[in-house]
């Protein structure tokens, strides 16, 4: 506090209150002091940096590594991951990415819940697009005790995964406990489990019998990995920042409904290219799943499996009932089907569905 401060105060206050603004100063003063320190200790549990030096020196790591088949990207990826891990994605995949010979590998290794119990864990790995070249060949492979890798269950939610004489204990999302808010339901819903995306973002799945249409509606049960904006004014249409989803913030539900993706995360197969990959497979009761699938499209009747897996081995029943958007323009068509003045209020749920579901 400087002299004049200190005569300003004098003059204006007299004595007693001079002492007691002098003393509020010093306080201040020497809070300003220790607030490097404070702040650093504030600091003490908040994320990590991610630095281009980092990331440079990561690559040149990775500058002497071949990956000449899948035997050698599992070996190296195995041999590098701790011994306890937890697999967020509901469909239970343990994503990954590394650098080696100049490129940088993308790929995951899943405990799928139709195979896991017969020691079963599949691994893949391939050069990750991006915005300027694809994806490079698929390195797959289903791996068993017959490579050396033995899968054990431990219980319900956790196995153990020995190879070369290492072993790594997997910890899958177990998200039975988290239910949907009953005032989020829609008439006609059934709720058929929560889908926790790659991208950390959750999502309750529904299956509307009246419709028979899907919807993806996000958890806000707890934080929410993200931050929103308008798409337009007075649009209804909200944005990721990060995740560039995109919500439409229901007239009578207190609920946003996922509406879109954004095309270019789709192209380059990130973290952001929608739940649709992450079914609730862990969790599915009384057929319920495959059930709602057939309900929606009766010609894939006596085809699919518990899981939605086509039984004739060519992959899993979509369920994207969501558009993938380039420009927000392309989303409008909701807001002018939900706002419609002659929509009656029991079909206004079947607005928020793509074309071609």
């Amino acid at each position: 506090m400087t002299r004049s401060m200190i005569e300003t105060l004098y003059s204006r206050r007299g004595a007693g209150s001079y002492f007691a603004d002098a003393r509020r100063w010093f306080l201040i003063f020497a809070a300003g002091l220790l607030w490097p320190t404070l702040t650093m200790s504030a600091f003490a549990e908040n994320p990590e940096i991610k630095t281009n030096q980092s990331w440079i020196e990561n690559m040149q790591a990775g500058e002497s590594l071949k990956i000449n088949g899948v035997e050698d990207a599992f070996e190296f990826v195995f041999s590098r991951l701790p011994d306890q891990v937890s697999v967020y994605p509901t469909e239970n995949y343990y994503y990954f990415t590394f650098p080696a010979d100049g490129v940088i590998y993308a790929g995951n290794l899943r405990l799928a819940a139709q195979d896991r119990d017969q020691g079963i864990i599949h691994f893949a790995a391939f050069i990750q697009a991006n915005q300027a070249s694809e994806a490079g060949e698929m390195l797959y492979k289903p791996l068993t005790i017959e490579d050396g890798v033995e899968v054990t269950k431990l219980d319900p939610f956790s196995y153990q995964v020995a190879y070369k004489g290492k072993s790594v204990t997997f910890n899958l999302n177990d998200v039975s406990a988290i239910q949907p808010p009953k005032d989020i339901i829609a008439e006609g819903e059934l709720y058929l489990g929560l889908v926790a995306d790659e991208s950390g973002v959750r999502f309750f799945l529904f299956y509307n019998q009246t419709h028979k249409v899907f919807a993806y509606v996000l958890d806000e049960t707890s934080g929410i990995l993200d931050q929103f904006v308008l798409a337009a004014e007075n649009s209804r249409i909200l944005v990721g920042q990060r995740t560039g989803f995109a919500f439409y913030n229901h007239h009578y539900l207190d609920r946003r409904v996922l509406i879109g993706v954004h095309g270019a995360n789709t192209v380059v197969n990130n973290y952001y290219d929608g739940p649709a990959d992450q079914l609730p497979e862990n969790h599915i009761v009384d057929d319920n799943l495959r059930k709602s699938i057939v309900d929606s499209d009766p010609n894939v009747k006596d085809q699919l499996d518990m899981f939605g897996y086509f039984k004739s081995g060519e992959g899993r029943y979509l369920i994207s009932p969501y558009v993938q958007y380039l420009y927000l323009e392309e989303l409008d068509g909701y807001q002018q089907c939900a706002e419609n003045p002659e929509l009656a209020a029991e079909v206004y749920d079947a607005c928020f569905v793509a074309g071609d579901e």
